[in-house]
């Protein structure tokens, strides 16, 4: 199992200048540094792969030998940034775990199981999913994820973002933190088919469980904490992290 690490974002929105976004420091601490702390403890991947930006250097000069990097010259969205890992992980990554590398809540147990699902039930695609009982109060930051769609069955169907939902999507509370593990023989192929089909018109990795459910690959999901599936975009939001830290 390799990880994927996406950390090629500017902190602009967050009134950082100058510095990738997961450089940006909470509590002292860079915000991806949480993030790789998990993933060492997890035992996972001893050398995650990180996707970077146009800060590419600061990064690698900030975590040198303790990760792999791939520089993603144009971001066009996540499932090309996945895409640009391609040479690098295709001769040795049997499957592969995508995470973000603002989300500083994930826990290192949270990664283990989704790692061990993964393979325990031999999926294509495992993904995992977090339930709110409502937007109000601090969740109400979740109000910009996407959402996880379900069949009659409760058979996973679909990811749709937020911008591309219908009113009673935007309804739905089982959120989709973009956490996933596919089998890389499928992830490769799969990600070549990816149309721009969308309000930003970008590649999404969320197109690919439609893909997967199309193709009826095994597909199987966790369940998570919310907490655990908090980003940080914002200043808002990075408060908030902080509070709950």
């Amino acid at each position: 199992m390799n990880i994927v690490v996406l950390a090629a974002g500017e902190g602009k929105r967050m009134g950082a200048e100058g510095i990738p976004k997961v450089l940006v420091p909470v509590r002292g601490k860079p915000i991806i540094g949480y993030l790789l702390d998990a993933i060492e403890k997890s035992g996972v991947d001893p050398k995650p792969t990180l996707v970077v930006g146009v800060y590419a250097d600061m990064v690698q000069n900030t975590f040198g030998g303790r990760c792999r990097y791939v520089l993603q010259t144009e971001r066009l969205g996540t499932g090309h940034a996945v895409k640009t890992a391609r040479t690098l992980l295709e001769p040795i990554a049997k499957d592969v775990m995508s995470l973000y590398g603002d989300h500083v809540l994930l826990s290192p147990e949270t990664i283990r199981r989704l790692a061990d699902i993964h393979e325990q039930e031999g999926n294509t695609l495992t993904l995992a999913t977090a339930t709110l009982s409502s937007f109000a109060d601090w969740p109400s930051g979740f109000y910009d994820f996407g959402r996880i769609i379900r069949d009659a069955h409760g058979n996973l169907e679909k990811i749709v973002e937020k911008k591309d939902a219908t009113e009673a999507e935007r309804e739905l509370k089982e959120l989709n933190p973009g956490y996933y593990c596919f089998k890389a023989s499928w992830l490769w192929p799969a990600l070549e088919k990816l149309k721009p089909a969308n309000a930003q018109g970008e590649y999404y990795l969320t197109d690919l469980l439609q893909q997967a459910v199309e193709e009826k690959a095994k597909i199987g999901s966790i369940s998570i904490d919310p907490k655990e599936a908090l980003g940080i975009n914002t200043r808002e939001q990075l408060a908030l992290v902080e509070s709950l830290l």
